[in-house]
């Protein structure tokens, strides 16, 4: 009920902003032809991006230094041998795709929630400092603690991901008024900054300790092995859950705080759990990863193409077509740097910037 409410607030408001500038009743007409054209794309979109993400597990299975024919990879997947392309399916293949698909949803999702959240549109992990702050914490570990692994690290990530969200929120609420979009943005990308710093300068002092972290930061998904990725995957998992748990409420957090309470959402409440969930994605993600920066803003800028405005269908399409992203990166990196390969981090990077330009000189973005 407060769903539907808090759709058809949203709906009454965009109407209240319409209304000068079209007659009330073509506006009507407009916002109907829109909400059918959202569900036809909907009806579509699923099986379109499943398809996307059944290519992308293909290829990532197949192509690599030594590219497997897709009638082999088919054969060795149902039937596994002692053949060669059994062996480099099911020992090097497999384990980087399941590495793709569990960092690619929980990148994704966590940025579509903080960008719910926040109602920030250039809300992600990375530029608000999560990825880096993880990082960090990892190099502590590493350098102080001597903790090498993932079953160790990721409870450094997680504490580096809670304290850089909460200083991003402090710092971008500082001063007068409350936290603007702008203002998040600004703390994220200057608190990473001096998390990158900071870990880049203990790399460097002791290049022998930190070998393994230095190419680790870059974003792969090639170094992590099934059983350390499932050391991780309770932590995403719970994550999930408590996303799906206020996914309802995010529509009416979307409104602002004055008229989600007034429809009887709990908007604190909604907050704390939202931050959770963005602690437990992002901080389980970068402890296998190292940070793949970019996914989380970009993928759920692309789907609200296919879903509108409604943020349980923005989640859900993210959640299957991040994974998709990354895959196609590593990919792209494993084929363009043959026989070596270009980190999946260093190539959603490419792609997500130009995104990111695009969001900020929209009008929509600056008006925010």
């Amino acid at each position: 009920m407060v769903q539907r409410e808090g759709l058809a607030l949203h709906h009454r408001h965009e109407e209240k902003q319409m209304t000068t500038a079209v007659p009330q009743r073509q506006f009507r007409q407009q916002r109907c032809a829109r909400s059918g054209l959202f569900d036809q794309r909907r009806r579509w979109g699923i099986p379109a991006l499943c398809a996307a993400l059944l290519i992308a597990v293909t290829l990532s299975i197949a192509y690599g230094a030594n590219p497997i024919p897709v009638d082999d990879v088919w054969t060795a997947t149902v039937r596994p041998g002692t053949s060669e392309a059994s062996s480099i399916v099911w020992s090097l293949r497999m384990p980087r795709t399941f590495v793709g698909i569990a960092a690619g949803t929980a990148f994704g999702v966590a940025g579509a929630l903080i960008q719910a959240l926040t109602r920030n549109p250039l809300a992600d992990p990375g530029i608000l400092g999560v990825n880096a702050g993880s990082a960090f914490a990892i190099t502590v570990g590493v350098g102080v603690f001597g903790i090498t692994s993932i079953g160790g690290l990721v409870w450094f990530s997680f504490l580096g991901a809670i304290v850089s969200t909460v200083l991003v929120y402090t710092i971008g609420s500082a001063g007068r008024g409350s936290a603007s979009p702008v203002t998040l943005v600004l703390a994220g990308v200057a608190l990473a900054a001096v998390f990158t710093a900071l870990s880049t300068f203990m790399v460097l002092i002791d290049r022998d300790t930190f070998r393994a972290v230095r190419s680790w930061g870059l974003g792969s998904i090639a170094r992590t092995t099934v059983a350390e990725t499932l050391v991780v995957v309770p932590f995403l998992a719970l994550g999930l859950l408590l996303v799906m748990a206020i996914a309802n409420s995010l529509n009416a957090v979307a409104l602002g705080d004055d008229q989600a309470v007034s429809l009887g959402a709990h908007v604190q409440r909604t907050r704390v759990v939202g931050l959770v969930a963005v602690t437990l994605l992002a901080g389980g993600a970068t402890a296998l990863t190292g940070g793949i920066a970019f996914v989380g803003l970009a993928v759920p800028h692309m789907v609200r193409w296919f879903t509108g405005p409604d943020q349980r269908w923005i989640l859900f399409y993210t959640a299957i077509a991040s994974p998709s992203l990354v895959l196609a990166a590593d990919v792209l990196g494993r084929v363009i740097a043959r026989p070596g390969e270009i980190e999946a981090g260093v190539l959603t990077a490419l792609i997500g910037a130009p995104v990111l330009i695009t969001l900020v000189r929209s009008t929509k973005a600056a008006g925010l």
